[in-house]
């Protein structure tokens, strides 16, 4: 899917589908052996059981405790929400682009130390030195430049700050990835592929996603949707199998 429908599909998503129970997009983790996943969570989070452990295997991978956190491309706040009720930082800023998504979390997802606001990832609206660590899940391949946005993600950090970064790519876009990553102002201290991770979650949370595709999007919409949710079975699951696409987690930090 290209960048354009990525983002005409995320409007959509916020426009017309408000629901405030739902709370993540992203295509999930798992350990590839079922049945071992140890995450603690609460009864009202266990739905979302494995969109939330790939923010713990993201943001997760550093202490956050006491720490100011930006989430840049926070989506329907459910990563951001999470990481400010379970990890323990003092304050957690969520910036997407879509106005909508942003009042739909400011109305449903805003506690103490969690607030939302609009913003673009290639111009935030934030000074230079605001934020201990900057997380971006799932939400990059919808960027213009990767360059520009790694640029900011420099900017905003404090000396010694964390970026904690998980996206996928494919084909020739995973060895561009690489290269951007490498010639940015920021040092490459841990990196992954988790795309057996992923797979086994869309696998195990797919008729779950279907059923909710089914039941809350336009009948002539819901093949889109399917390939967007990556559901069993569809091109973009099938580009994951195939090795066509990559998902990968990285850790960088900003020189002290």
């Amino acid at each position: 899917m290209n960048q354009a429908l990525w983002r005409v599909t995320y409007e959509y998503l916020a426009a017309r589908l408000p629901l405030p129970e739902w709370a993540f997009m992203n295509y999930g983790y798992t350990a590839v052996a079922p049945d071992t996943d140890s995450l603690e969570l609460t009864a009202s989070d266990e739905a979302d059981r494995f969109c939330i452990q790939l923010y713990e295997r993201v943001a997760g991978a550093v202490d956050l405790r006491g720490s100011d956190v930006l989430e840049v491309g926070s989506g329907r706040g459910g990563g951001a929400s999470y990481m400010k009720r379970y990890l323990g930082p003092a304050t957690v800023v969520g910036a997407d682009l879509s106005r909508r998504a942003v009042r739909l979390c400011n109305r449903y997802r805003a506690i103490p130390g969690l607030r939302f606001v609009q913003g673009d990832a290639l111009a935030l609206p934030f000074p230079e030195g605001s934020f201990d660590a900057v997380v971006n899940v799932e939400s990059s391949h919808c960027y213009p430049s990767m360059d520009a946005f790694l640029v900011e993600v420099h900017r905003v950090l404090r000396p010694g700050g964390h970026f904690l970064f998980a996206d996928f790519r494919s084909g020739e876009k995973v060895r561009r990835l690489r290269d951007e990553l490498a010639r940015c102002p920021l040092d490459v201290v841990d990196e992954e592929v988790i795309t057996a991770n992923v797979v086994a979650a869309l696998e195990r949370d797919s008729d779950r996603k279907l059923r909710l595709i089914r039941q809350i999007v336009p009948r002539w919409l819901q093949s889109r949707f399917a390939r967007f949710a990556a559901i069993e079975g569809s091109q973009t699951h099938e580009g994951f199998l195939a090795g066509r696409t990559q998902y990968q987690r990285f850790v960088l930090r900003k020189p002290a």
